[in-house]
């Protein structure tokens, strides 16, 4: 019986785990789990998020803004980590809400992941159409313009969507694999990018470490970092100030590795598994953001980085041709991997909330070949393809942040619920120093919300504005908890 906030219950949600027609197969290891982790979280993040937070933020010190991001990410981790071991079950934030806090705020983080998921596959497969116009261009051929991505439709990023549909298809064993191949080419470039890089780097480029802060030119307003507007401060940029501002957007830069809990539920031992997945991911990736950010700086200096490609270009500047073109590959494949992630997370999380009956059931159906949902599969593959194709991205990376940050938020704080509300469930994983790390964890999403310009809050508002509306209109009237759900499910068996 559903309480006066619907809420689902932590058995209820792994009863349905075992509906046939909604069964999803089991393949996935802890290994499977990091390599996924690391395939998303390294990507469009350290390619490029690197020369821009440098040049416009905080100097050398963006080391320190990715340290910041990784220790807020890993603050939230740990609360993944503990729901995921107790409810293993598609759906990662989604879920642990519904168990929690109740059914519309379980449909605001599931709307809210929409934003996260979607729209970064698709920015970032627009991002690929630009890695491999660079690399054709690299190679000696100039691309005609629909190869390059330019004009009004992006066919490239719209081909890789597509084909990161089929991919996600055949299989999660057939995913983690083609993945795992990937992620081995990136790793390997990112380590090349250190190992090389290092001895190129001039100690007069980390100098001064943190520039001293100045007014910013342009940002004010809306254009300001929230916590700028409402206390009244001057607008600036680098400094810790800056530094602070930067971690708040090289968080791109780990947004994913949250995917790793939406495969719980096909995951062979889940309570062992994902956390070390979480985990592990995050460590590998926070450690070759940090190693590559300080040794990029200091082979070029901050002021001279191109922030559309700073490997690459300090590659060059150093007189590299060959390693930036081979930093160019790099990028382009690894960009494949983390599109192929991002959609398995959307897919998993649309299809808890299809079983849900949120959305239309219809998209919660299971291949009986291949076990995976590929209704909404497909149906997330060309949403992905109609963004990626048709829609400008530039000016919605921070909105993918937010909408992060805040489930992020969410989750931190129902861990912390969870435990008060049902300390019988066994946990396999437990987050330490219960309950100061999981406010800390909610406090710091907060902070780097803050952080984040005014408008881009201003349009996660109206997303979520457009996320009521649907919620009103059919999720609450078709959900299982609604009045008469019983019913309607006996009628449909």
């Amino acid at each position: 019986m559903a309480s006066n906030r619907r809420v689902k219950s932590v058995e209820e949600s792994i009863r349905d785990t075992d509906e046939p027609e909604h069964r999803l197969r089991k393949n996935l290891s802890a290994l499977d789990l990091t390599v996924f982790g690391v395939g998303v979280v390294i990507g469009a993040g350290i390619f490029v998020v690197t020369g821009v937070v440098a040049q416009a933020q905080a100097g050398p010190a963006v080391a320190v803004s990715f340290l910041i991001a990784g220790a807020v990410c890993a603050l939230a981790a740990l609360c993944y980590a503990e729901f995921a071991s107790t409810v293993p079950v598609a759906g990662s934030a989604y879920t642990f809400s519904y168990a929690t806090f109740g059914e519309l705020v379980a449909w605001i983080i599931g709307w809210d992941l929409v934003l996260e998921f979607s729209i970064g596959a698709a920015a970032v497969s627009s991002s690929w159409s630009g890695y491999l116009a660079q690399l054709l261009d690299d190679v000696g051929w100039t691309p005609p313009g629909w190869l390059s991505g330019e004009g009004a439709v992006n066919v490239p990023a719209m081909v890789l969507a597509l084909a990161m549909t089929g991919v996600l298809v055949l299989g999660i064993k057939v995913s983690s694999r083609f993945n795992a191949v990937v992620v081995a080419i990136k790793v390997a470039v990112v380590l090349v990018v250190v190992a090389v890089g290092v001895f190129y780097v001039r100690a007069d480029n980390y100098t001064p470490f943190v520039p001293p802060a100045r007014p910013s030119e342009s940002g004010s307003g809306l254009d300001a970092p929230l916590i700028q507007t409402l206390f009244g401060i001057v607008p600036s940029t680098f400094g810790w100030g800056g530094v602070i501002a930067g971690a708040a957007i090289v968080f791109f830069a780990f947004i994913g590795f949250d995917i790793v809990a939406t495969a719980a539920e096909e995951t062979r031992n889940p309570a062992r598994d994902v956390p070390r997945g979480i985990l592990g991911s995050l460590a590998i990736c926070t450690v070759l953001y940090i190693a590559v950010s300080l040794v990029v700086v200091g082979m070029q200096e901050y002021t001279e980085l191109n922030p559309d490609a700073p490997l690459a270009g300090a590659f060059s500047a150093a007189g590299l041709p060959v390693f930036a073109t081979i930093i160019s590959a790099g990028a382009l494949i690894g960009l494949t991997s983390v599109v192929m992630i991002l959609m398995l997370g959307q897919s998993r999380v649309l299809f808890a909330m299809s079983r849900d009956r949120l959305l239309p059931p219809w998209f919660a159906a299971v291949h009986p070949r291949f076990g995976t949902p590929y209704r909404i599969t497909v149906a997330t593959g060309l949403l992905v393809t109609a963004l990626a194709g048709f829609v400008p991205l530039e000016e919605l990376a921070e909105l993918v942040n937010i909408g992060t940050l805040a489930a992020f938020l969410l989750v931190s704080i129902g861990v912390i619920v969870l435990r008060r509300t049902r300390p019988d469930l066994p946990r396999a994983f437990r987050v330490p120093l219960m309950p100061v790390l999981p406010l800390v964890s909610a406090a710091a999403c907060l902070w780097l919300m803050g952080n984040l310009p005014g408008d881009t809050w201003l349009r996660f508002l109206a997303w979520m504005a457009v996320g009521f509306v649907v919620y009103g209109l059919y999720g609450r009237r078709h959900s299982r908890l609604a009045p008469g759900a019983d019913r309607a499910d006996a009628a449909v068996r």
